[in-house]
């Protein structure tokens, strides 16, 4: 959808009078509204024409429940259009219908673009931890979508080791899918519910002059029902060190993360069994990233720079767990 009607929609749809800027994203089209000299702001998110009708309302729902039973928590609200929905089915100018919704603007940019400190893993992880414990008892007749980087499902990605074209690569997936498999019934085995499933640095805003005050938790759109302990390591994933090309990891891979887990775990608890696990899910994610970015790259090179933007450094993450047993991954981040 060009901007051009996106301004249209927000206009008919919202009374909204605006200029619209397309923002990166995996598969819908969404846009940043700015109003003229006041310079106030929304989101106008345009789902793919695939997306189910039900997934939407139930994204839409999570986020007026969340910010109900926690008001503080800075997530968008959803604005009603001018016929009073949360949101709504509109047939855009290639004649496809898709799912509209408005939301607040919510400030700052995002974590992967200012510097990380302590302070800021701390509050990274205590927002998590406020989050999972205001969406605790949501329900929703959609609220369990299977969604691919959800690494409960990681052993049906196996068919897309094909999609790698380097053999060490392929490889070495391969060698952290077996790994999964091990632990697969005691993921099975895990604590659910309802949770956010993308919380990444990408996914989280800060003011650069305040970046241990966190702004905005954005995209809910991997939402679903998943393990406690999958939700955490999303989190601690991003914390690994990046480097590219033929440097390898040493060291404390967790060094990071651990400031994440820490600030979580003065909000919420976590059992021994998750604990343990943790390590194992954070693979477990490094594994669907690559496998996951690099099918979607090939199948849609004009969005490859933004589908492979974690890919790289994702390589040596994965060479580093694969050179140390379970046991060392367990006993590196307790």
């Amino acid at each position: 959808m060009p901007a051009s009607e996106a301004e249209e929609l927000a206009r008919d749809r919202y009374g909204l009078n605006v200029r619209a800027t397309r923002l990166a994203t995996e598969k819908d089209d969404t846009f940043r509204l700015e109003a003229g000299p006041d310079g106030q702001r929304w989101t106008l998110k345009v789902a793919h024409p695939a997306e189910p009708a039900a997934e939407i309302d139930f994204q839409t729902a999570l986020l007026a429940h969340v910010a109900a039973a926690e008001p503080a928590l800075p997530v968008p609200r959803v604005i009603q259009d001018l016929r009073g929905h949360s949101w709504a089915t509109v047939t855009d100018a290639a004649g496809q219908n898709r799912a509209v919704r408005l939301m607040t603007w919510c400030p700052g940019v995002p974590l992967d673009r200012i510097p990380s400190s302590r302070a800021q893993r701390r509050a990274t992880g205590e927002l998590l931890a406020r989050l999972r414990a205001a969406a605790a008892g949501f329900t929703h007749p959609a609220d369990s979508p299977v969604v691919a980087w959800d690494v409960q499902h990681l052993p049906r990605l196996r068919p897309l080791l094909a999609s790698i074209p380097d053999p060490g690569r392929r490889a070495q997936l391969a060698a952290g899918l077996d790994r999964f498999a091990r632990i697969e019934e005691q993921v099975a085995a895990l604590r659910r519910q309802v949770l956010h499933n993308d919380f990444n640095k990408s996914n989280l805003l800060a003011v650069p002059g305040r970046p241990d005050v966190i702004t905005g938790i954005i995209d809910f759109g991997d939402a679903t029902r998943t393990a406690i302990a999958i939700d955490v390591s999303t989190a601690l994933l991003n914390q690994l060190p990046r480097v590219t090309g033929p440097a390898r990891l040493t060291g404390d891979i967790f060094h990071d993360g651990r400031d994440v887990l820490q600030g979580y775990l003065s909000r919420a608890d976590l059992t021994p069994g998750e604990l343990r696990l943790i390590p194992h899910l954070v693979m477990a994610r490094v594994v669907a990233r690559a496998l996951i970015s690099t099918h979607r790259a090939a199948r849609f090179p004009a969005n490859a720079t933004y589908l492979l933007r974690n890919t790289e450094p994702g390589w040596a993450q994965l060479a580093w767990f694969l050179d140390h047993s379970e046991a060392e991954v367990t006993a590196c981040l307790m």
